[in-house]
């Protein structure tokens, strides 16, 4: 795949270079150096992303704007800590925040 198909790709799925790389598995260095013409994808790369093509720029995963924050970044965030010092040290915090807790969906088990 050229570097001309894949900037052409991106444009058709409305996507960054950051987003392709997600649904790739790969960086978004890599996908810029694919554009640059300084390397160039693999097959395996080049067939995932004709498939992509041909399910549309929905096949590509966005992240919502104002969306949580990686789970990575909340276990570095003090407050977060501060937090699950509060529930483990509070039986009647704990209670609230598991009734609270009842009305939201497990993040687990989505998608």
């Amino acid at each position: 795949m050229q570097p001309e198909e894949l900037k052409a790709l991106r444009a058709t799925l409305k996507c960054t270079a950051r987003e392709l790389a997600g649904a790739l598995g790969t960086d978004q260095a890599t996908v810029l150096a694919w554009e640059a013409g300084e390397l160039f994808p693999t097959k395996r790369h080049v067939e995932r992303m004709r498939e992509l093509e041909a399910k549309g720029p929905s096949a590509i995963p966005r992240k919502a704007k104002g969306a949580a924050p990686s789970p990575m970044k909340l276990l570095a965030d003090p407050t977060m800590w501060l937090i699950v010092r509060k529930l483990v040290a509070h039986k009647k915090l704990r209670d609230e925040v598991t009734k609270l807790a009842a009305g939201y969906p497990d993040p687990a088990e989505e998608p």
